[in-house]
């Protein structure tokens, strides 16, 4: 069985960390190169940067940053917010990024997709979802979840997959930053729909969290930012008790 991965996750606003609950009411938490350095000495798998206010404010992703950041670390690394283009991410792979997250330009866009797989591959390729359950049914939201469409969550991951993207980052808008657990029922139906890798983003608030998003929702990754840059789970422990529980892990 392929061992699960365990993400932290830096949202960037004004060149700082921060977090906040249901996408808003933002706290800072820290310096974003730092946190880096300390999570990929800490045993993260992975990182995910993402530049949260870049697509409002019609602007690039921080390539300094992400450069900064690549300089730190040893580990494979995302990079999302503000990308549009191909030259979008030929300028943050030159930069030390391994991978771009791609959001409110995929679905204004889904032809991106495509085209940045033919130009990088599937595997630098993430479409990330950010969806909210409305009535029943998981619609997707834009510019940091700040703009509702009509557009269904597993209808467009199918689309995502079909068009080449090498993973999907969902993040249930309804979870995020409340501690309260991830949305494991759509994450279990989100990975049998689709053949490519899910992360689970939105709800970690202890351990047990993580390991019922593997078990119940079936997820390939777990993403969380505060539990970590709060120090209130610290990432060996937490992969010890995932290894304990049988869920295979990268010690």
């Amino acid at each position: 069985m392929l061992t699960k991965r365990i993400i932290p996750c830096l949202d960037i606003k004004d060149g700082r960390t921060v977090k906040g609950i249901n996408f808003v009411d933002l706290r800072d938490a820290g310096d974003p190169v730092e946190l880096a350095a300390l999570y990929a000495e800490k045993g993260a798998d992975e990182l995910v940067f993402l530049d949260i206010s870049a697509t409002e404010e019609k602007r690039k992703t921080l390539a300094d940053l992400v450069y900064r950041i690549g300089e730190r670390i040893n580990i494979p690394f995302t990079v999302g917010g503000g990308i549009s283009s191909v030259e979008d991410v030929d300028i943050l792979l030159k930069n030390g990024a391994d991978k771009v997250s791609i959001n409110s330009s995929a679905v204004k866009n889904p032809q991106l997709i495509n085209d940045l797989v033919a130009k990088f591959g599937s595997q630098c390729i993430v479409v990330a979802i950010d969806a909210k359950e409305i009535e029943g049914e998981w619609k997707v939201h834009l510019v940091g979840g700040k703009v509702p469409t009509d557009v269904e969550l597993f209808e467009w991951a199918k689309e995502v997959e079909e068009r080449g993207a090498g993973e999907i980052l969902f993040t249930s808008m309804d979870h995020d930053g409340t501690k309260n657990g991830f949305a494991n029922k759509a994450l279990r139906r989100l990975s049998q729909e689709v053949n490519i890798p899910v992360i689970a983003s939105g709800g970690a608030g202890n351990m047990k969290h993580f390991l019922d998003t593997f078990v119940d929702g079936q997820a390939d990754a777990a993403l969380a930012a505060s539990v970590f840059h709060f120090k209130e789970i610290e990432i060996k422990d937490l992969k010890e008790y995932l290894e304990h529980e049988d869920i295979p892990m990268r010690l």
